[in-house]
């Protein structure tokens, strides 16, 4: 049996608005939104590997809150695990450093008004029914585009 990969996503909060990044790489992920993050690496808890992975990707120093319910797949044999976070005081502003093109700050209106990585779809989803109470029935709103395409996880 393979061993699970674990991705950590970080759902940032910050004046009840969502923050959502851009891929500019790879190609076939550029220009699609997803939660940042990446991979957990060997001897490294998930908490660690996002806290690291938000100060690399974002130049912000930030705390977990607490984990988002769920665990959702990605290319075999990745998951994705998410936590909602905040900044600490003093941080810096989030800026794309790697990975990303754009930095979007979302509310509960606009989650849906980016092209979000399909496989962060329900990810996001359970991310504004925990924060905002926001519930879907059935799929939430579809992305612009209907690529299958897979979320980045290196």
């Amino acid at each position: 049996m393979t061993e699970l990969i674990v991705v950590v996503g970080a759902a940032v909060l910050s004046d009840g608005r969502l923050l959502a990044a851009r891929r500019s790489a790879p190609v076939e992920l550029a220009g699609r939104w997803e939660l940042p993050g990446g991979k957990v690496e060997p001897g490294e808890s998930p908490e660690r590997a996002l806290v690291r992975e938000l100060r690399e990707e974002l130049g912000v120093e930030a705390e977990l809150v607490g984990r988002v319910p769920g665990e959702y797949a990605l290319r075999s044999p990745h998951v994705l695990r998410v936590w909602t976070v905040r900044l600490l005081p003093g941080s810096p502003e989030p800026l794309a450093l790697q990975d990303h093109d754009e930095l979007r700050w979302l509310t509960a209106d606009e989650l849906w008004h980016v092209d979000w990585l399909d496989q962060d779809v329900p990810a996001v989803a359970e991310v504004a029914r925990v924060v905002w109470g926001v519930t879907y029935s059935g799929a939430p709103p579809p992305n612009p585009r209907s690529l299958n395409a897979g979320r980045a996880v290196g």
